[in-house]
């Protein structure tokens, strides 16, 4: 009985191979065809597609670890539209249903390849996550393409605000996709289980206590960044302080614009007060610093450094990134110390982490853009407003820079408190 199953299952592997096979040697024909017709931008996304369902066969040298052929199809059926129909009104929903499709077969591949362990809600998490951000950096590497070759991928000869719309309309596209593929892999993820998945996984080491884990700061690293903890408590009572100031001038001055931003911003100061009284979390100095100096540099942009100060807009989104980032990083060790049923290798975090500014950026650029446009049409100053295209994805650069940063740093400083999240989690 176990060797009809076996063979069974070889068998199975063998009918799946085959199909993926054909359908990526289909892919790679289109991409030919759209390399020849000058049509680069599909030309670049089908093959990026190929490279990411063939890399499992590379790394296991095996042409049977292919993902199911039933995802594929979802990936070809946007390649064949582009290429029969073109440039169509439905070109941009198809450019984000291809995009959806590529983020599932990754996140599958992870599933089934690699020694990550995923439950059911963290897995759909990480495919919408996945479709986000990989929306935001196709579209940053077309307005790349547009800068250095000119091409017109994004501008098209449009304002800056006519693209930025176009823009803020395709990562709702972009949203929607991720949703549904996120059903999709829902559904996947139910038929074959964790305990059917292919044997191809690598087996992931057993994880030690959090408390087990030794110090990775390097002493020279460590004692020189560190700085007394009297000290950086003041800077951040010294930046609450100026933080109340700038609220109480929008108040007199009847700034609305100045008194929201100001009065959310100090809110979120006294946030790792309240983590540490209601949760019982603890937090270093040096978090609770970064986390002021965050908002109050962004404050300090809405009084008028964003127009005096060009980089200043940069400089706030680095800033936050690095801040949401932090977060991710630590919330996502703490789940991944806390449960057997999530892994992550420490190498693969950084790609995590970098996933999951990538898509709150692109959350952030939409909800910035809702509430911009709302205000124009209530004729209201807008808490927050876009200022174009160019605004738009260099906000999106330094998104990534700042999860660069954070994700470096993360390993070194953020190793401690994700070890506590965990400990509460345990104690919950």
């Amino acid at each position: 009985m176990a060797d009809a199953r076996l063979g069974g299952a070889f068998d199975g592997s063998q009918r799946n191979a085959a199909l993926a096979w054909v359908i990526t040697i289909v892919l790679v024909a289109l991409a030919i065809n759209h390399g020849l017709a000058d049509s680069y931008r599909w030309l670049a996304f089908t093959a990026f597609a190929v490279a990411i369902v063939l890399l499992p066969v590379a790394a296991f040298r095996d042409p049977l670890a292919m993902p199911p052929w039933e995802l594929l199809v979802l990936v070809l059926l946007p390649v064949v539209d582009a290429t029969v129909l073109g440039e169509s009104f439905l070109t941009s929903i198809v450019t984000y249903l291809a995009v959806a499709a590529v983020a599932l077969v990754a996140c599958v591949e992870l599933d089934r390849f690699t020694a990550v362990r995923m439950n059911h809600a963290f897995a759909v998490t990480l495919v919408v996550f996945t479709t986000l951000a990989v929306a935001g950096a196709w579209n940053v590497a077309q307005w790349l393409a547009d800068v250095t070759f000119e091409t017109n991928y994004i501008l098209d000869g449009r304002s800056q605000d006519a693209a930025n719309r176009a823009l803020m309309i395709n990562f709702a596209y972009a949203a929607v996709a991720g949703l549904l593929a996120g059903f999709v892999f829902s559904r996947y993820f139910q038929s074959y289980g964790v305990d059917e998945v292919d044997t191809q996984r690598t087996s992931a080491p057993q994880k030690s206590s959090p408390d087990s884990e030794s110090d990775p700061v390097p002493t020279l690293i460590r004692d020189r960044l560190d700085a007394p903890d009297k000290f950086v408590n003041l800077l951040s009572r010294v930046m609450q302080a100026a933080l109340a100031v700038i609220l109480i001038y929008g108040i007199v001055t009847r700034d609305l614009t100045t008194v929201s931003n100001t009065a959310i911003a100090l809110g979120i100061t006294f946030l790792p007060a309240v983590l540490e009284r209601d949760a019982k979390l603890p937090l270093e100095p040096g978090l609770v610093f970064w986390l002021t100096a965050a908002v109050f540099l962004h404050v300090l942009g809405s009084a008028g450094l964003y127009a005096l100060i060009g980089p200043w807009d940069s400089l706030t989104h680095t800033v936050s990134a690095s801040i949401v980032a932090a977060a991710g990083y630590a919330v996502v060790r703490a789940i991944d110390l806390y449960t057997d049923e999530i892994y992550i290798p420490p190498a693969m975090l950084f790609a995590f982490i970098l996933v999951f500014v990538l898509a709150f950026g692109v959350v952030w650029e939409l909800m910035e853009f809702g509430i911009d446009w709302s205000a124009q049409r209530l004729g209201l100053d807008a808490v927050l407003a876009q200022h174009g295209l160019n605004d738009t994805i260099v906000d999106l650069v330094y998104d990534a820079v700042g999860a660069v940063v954070a994700a470096i740093w993360g390993s070194f400083y953020l190793t401690d408190l994700s070890q506590r999240i965990a400990g509460r989690l345990d104690g919950s």
